[in-house]
């Protein structure tokens, strides 16, 4: 059941993230960004964009890493 929510909230934000790409008053990449790091955990292409962003950008790491500490997101 937990992960049917997570996959509704993550399909959900990528939707209003790429909406949110052409109206200016959503943050379109913050919720993309969003959206796959819910979805990471089952679906490999963000498992392997988050991977990627982490291993690009150490200083994104800890962020991330901070953010599916909070959102209890295994891998």
């Amino acid at each position: 059941m937990r992960a049917f929510f997570r996959h509704a909230a993550g399909w959900g934000s990528l939707g209003l993230g790429v909406a949110g790409l052409f109206l200016p008053i959503l943050q379109g990449w913050l919720l993309i960004g969003l959206g796959a790091l819910l979805l990471s955990p089952d679906v490999p292409f963000f498992r392997r964009l988050v991977s990627s962003i982490e291993r690009r950008s150490p200083s994104f790491k800890r962020g991330i890493g901070a953010l599916k500490k909070k959102l209890r997101l295994r891998y």
